[in-house]
């Protein structure tokens, strides 16, 4: 089993910044991505961003490219996503996800980006 603790979200004013990160424990070694996801009311889930543990290689939505960065530190086990230029838009629930032998998920965080 993997589980996933996820910190850092909150309110934000438009233009600001926030940074997520998510902890991983357990059985970690089929673990060969990590990301977020997110969902706004009413939408559908959508993946924001993932980045691979072997080459550290990065996949960003084109919605949220040239704002947001997705990183992870080996050593701490532990992924952030650092969100600056934040727009309404990006107010939603984000979960972090392990992806190995099975799909792992973190229990959500709110962000919220008011205008």
């Amino acid at each position: 089993q993997v589980q996933l603790v996820e910190s850092g979200g909150g309110l934000v004013q438009a233009g600001g910044s926030l940074r997520l990160s998510c902890v991983a424990s357990g059985r970690l070694l089929s673990i060969y991505v990590m990301g977020w996801y997110r969902q706004a009311p009413g939408k559908q889930r959508e993946l924001v961003a993932e980045i691979t543990n072997n080459d550290g290689s990065t996949k960003l939505a084109d919605s949220v490219k040239g704002r947001f960065t997705v990183s992870r530190d080996n050593a701490k086990n532990t992924a952030y996503l650092q969100m600056d230029s934040l727009k309404p838009e990006d107010t939603a629930i984000y979960y972090c996800y392990a992806r190995g032998l099975y799909m792992y998920w973190g229990q959500g965080t709110q962000v919220t980006v008011s205008s």
